[in-house]
Parts: structure tokens; C-alpha cells; sequence
């Protein structure tokens, strides 16, 4: 997040979990590997039996996730240590309703669909929404970690079946499952998906991609693999683990930071506005909250890119795009609001996770939200407004009185690039 502040900024961390980029899926698809042929390895090769493997991963997992709710940010070791962890307990799990209790392949994954589901449900009327990027309360992340559960439960059932049952074997099954990964992708940038929809699908496609993966290396050859055994292939994708997560540990390019607003004696309000950040109805809003006491005020610009995957060049312009907003706005705000003002441009494009980083990172008494009227309020169509009431802090909403108020700002940020 990029502050434009009268005082000096400090770094904070705020999420639990880390930054979705490309090396998030790559260690992702070796963890949920591993979780296939390290069962097998543990299970046969040791000659421990199934159950026993069970207990001793579960046990492992439980210890793990101790430190990891003890943590008070994004430590890359233990949290892919709980991932790796977690992938073999989720595949066990179906496993030992297969195996051991004959539950058929059909039936665990209609199963794991409705548990998952739920999961998401009770997870969205808890705190009303599903992002991982604002993981920083203790309730959200047991709901992540639930999630991500019952995603290899489910991903575990779904590919067994393809490859088993369905007679598909196992490098057919991972190029189907690699092929839906890129058409849920494909909807996201061309079609316009839900982020945070997008994410949860691929990630549990993510799950029996990786699951044939191992297969196809570590079984026989007369069972269509490649016969490198669950020894070799486990090792292998453990190490480059390892190797990767030492990486992301030294470089910290999948963490999140932000900059947190230096503290002030008024209430601090948060004002949230892209388009509106400079129309009549929002500095007359400012002007009112201003005359009812000393206040201060934070103009908060969501990105104003369209989703979250850019590439470099695009992302300074978007962030270009939202300081301009800023040095057009935050004048006019000064002026309403007696030179009590500042402003940042958020990382996220997503104006829910936008606001969530922001009242993380300092201590705010009310919230001021401008957008255009419905007919085009991307927000609205969302319902931010419900979704920001839902944080507890007192709320205003200020809507534009027409559509036109958008093109004023668009007008005026097009000339300042110029």
C-alpha cells in the first residue's frame, strides 16, 4: 500500500498466510504430491498400516498448527510445513473411508462437496468473505485451515475416482485436471470469475493434479506409471520443497506488508472512493463529519485494476493511476476538512480486503464509503456496503447523485497523466 502521509509510516505484517503468486501453486502442487506418495511411503513401505499412519501424521499436523496459531505472521516454514502435513492427513482421510470402511469413491466425494461447502458457508456468514489475503484473526484462520482440509479430502476422493474407478489411469487424469485448472483460470481473466471463486476451484483442482502427478512417477510401469517408488519420488518433491520455501524465507516475496498511518489525536475516519473521491457529495460528507468534532481523515483508493494478476508495467500504472486520484482529491479534502487528511492507494484490488488491510493497520473510529449510483457501482453490485457495516464500526454511505460523477474524476486523472 502507498501512503501519501504528513508523518512517517512503520511496516507491519498482516496476513497468516502468504501472497498467491506463482511460486504459492508451485509448492502447493509438489505439497499435495508429496501428500499422496509420502501415505504410501509411510503406510506400506514402512510397513506402518494405513491407521497407524493416520494417528502419527494427525498428531504431527495438530503440534504443527499449534505454532502456527501461536505465530503472530506469515512464517513460511511452518505454515508449508502444516500444508505438507495436512495433505497427507486430507488424503488418509478418504483413504480410511475407502479402505478401511468400504465407503465407495462416489459417495466420499458427494460427502467432502457438502462438508466443504458448509465449510464455506459458515466461513462467509461469519465474517463475510472468503479472501485469503486478510487472514489475521484466529477465527478466519481456523476457518482457512478447515477449508484447506477438506479441499484434500475432496481433491483426494474426486482424483482416485477418475483414475480408479473411472479406468482414466494417471497421466490422463492429470492432464484433465491440469486442463480445468486453465479453464477456471481462462474464466477469471477473460470472463471476469470471482477472485476469490477462482482461487478455491483451482485450488482444489490443485489437489488431484498433484495426486496423479505422484502416481504417474511413483507406481509400477505395469500400472502405468513410471516406477520410480514412493521413496525416490517423495524425496525428490520434498526437497524441492525445501529448497523453494528456504527461497521464499530469505527473499520474503510472498509476504504481505503494508504501511501503517501514523497515529493522531482525533478520530481517525477511513473515507474509501475511487471515482468519487472528489465529487460534491463525498466533501460535503467530510465537511458534516468534521463540524461534529476533531477529526482526522484517510483517503483509502482501492487498486483500480480490474483483478489481481498484473503484469509489472501494469500494476504501476494502476497504482499510477490511484495517486493521481489522490493528488487530485486529497486538496479538496483538506479544504472541507481544515488540512486534517491523507491518503494511500491500496495493493488489492478487492475493496473489502483494500478496507480490511487498512483498519488492521490503524486504528480507525468510522468509515465514510463513496461510490457511483447503482446502475454502475461495481460495489454496490457486490453489496460492500452490507459487507463493510458487517465490520462494527460506525458507517456512512455516500452515493453519487449520477453517473456522470465518475467521468469528472476520469477526466481529471486522464489530464494529469497527460
Amino acid at each position: 500500500m502507498s501512503t501519501v502521509d504528513r508523518g512517517a509510516g512503520l511496516r507491519q505484517m498482516l496476513n497468516k498466510v502468504p501472497e498467491v503468486t506463482l511460486y504459492f501453486w508451485v509448492i502447493k502442487v509438489l505439497c499435495t504430491t508429496v501428500g499422496e506418495t509420502a501415505s504410501d511411503y509411510l503406510a506400506g513401505n514402512l510397513n506402518l498400516g494405513l491407521t497407524n499412519t493416520t494417528f502419527i501424521t494427525a498428531a504431527a499436523l495438530v503440534a504443527t498448527l499449534v505454532f502456527q496459531f501461536r505465530v503472530r505472521r506469515y512464517v513460511a516454514p511452518v505454515y508449508w510445513l502444516g500444508i505438507v502435513l495436512i495433505s497427507v492427513v486430507g488424503t488418509q482421510i478418504t483413504d480410511n473411508l475407502t479402505d478401511n470402511a468400504g465407503v465407495s469413491l462416489v459417495t466420499t466425494t458427494i460427502v467432502f462437496s457438502i462438508i466443504l461447502a458448509l465449510v464455506f458457508a459458515a466461513w462467509f456468514a461469519s465474517e463475510r468473505t472468503l479472501s485469503i489475503h486478510t487472514i489475521f484473526t484466529t477465527r478466519r484462520e481456523s476457518f482457512y485451515w478447515l477449508a484447506v482440509l477438506f479441499t484434500f479430502a475432496l481433491g483426494t476422493a474426486a482424483g482416485d475416482l477418475s483414475a480408479e474407478r473411472l479406468k482414466l489411469g494417471f497421466w490422463v487424469s492429470a492432464l484433465i485436471f491440469a486442463g480445468l485448472i486453465a479453464a477456471v483460470a481462462g474464466a477469471h481473466y477473460g470472463f471476469g470469475l470471482n477472485a476469490v471463486a477462482a482461487f478455491w476451484i483451482a485450488y482444489i483442482l490443485t489437489r488431484p493434479l498433484g495426486a496423479s502427478l505422484g502416481d504417474y512417477l511413483s507406481q509400477p510401469r505395469a500400472d502405468g506409471g513410471l516406477g520410480l517408488g514412493t521413496t525416490v519420488t517423495s524425496a525428490l518433491f520434498l526437497s524441492a520443497i525445501v529448497l523453494v520455501v528456504a527461497f521464499l524465507t530469505v527473499t520474503r516475496r510472498d509476504v504481505t506488508e503494508t504501511a501503517v498511518p501514523a497515529p493522531a489525536a482525533p478520530e481517525e475516519i477511513l473515507v474509501v472512493a475511487h471515482k468519487t473521491a472528489a465529487t460534491p457529495a463525498l466533501l460535503e460528507a467530510i465537511r458534516a463529519r468534521a463540524a461534529r468534532g476533531p477529526a482526522r481523515f484517510h483517503l483509502l483508493v482501492p487498486n483500480p485494476a480490474e483483478h489481481a494478476e498484473l503484469t509489472e508495467a501494469e500494476r504501476r500504472q494502476k497504482h499510477l493511476e490511484g495517486e493521481h486520484v489522490l493528488a487530485l482529491a486529497l486538496p479538496l479534502i483538506d479544504e472541507v476538512a481544515g488540512g486534517a487528511s491523507d491518503g494511500s492507494v491500496s495493493f488489492r484490488h478487492d475493496p473489502m480486503d483494500a478496507i480490511e488491510e487498512a483498519l488492521q493497520a490503524g486504528s480507525y473510529q468510522g468509515i465514510i464509503l463513496s461510490t457511483l449510483p447503482r446502475s454502475v457501482s461495481r460495489w454496490l453490485h457486490v453489496d460492500l456496503p452490507h459487507r463493510v457495516a458487517h465490520l462494527g464500526l460506525p458507517l456512512m454511505t455516500v452515493i453519487a447523485k449520477d453517473r456522470s460523477a465518475g467521468a469528472v474524476i476520469e477526466e481529471l486523472v486522464s489530464s494529469a497523466r497527460a
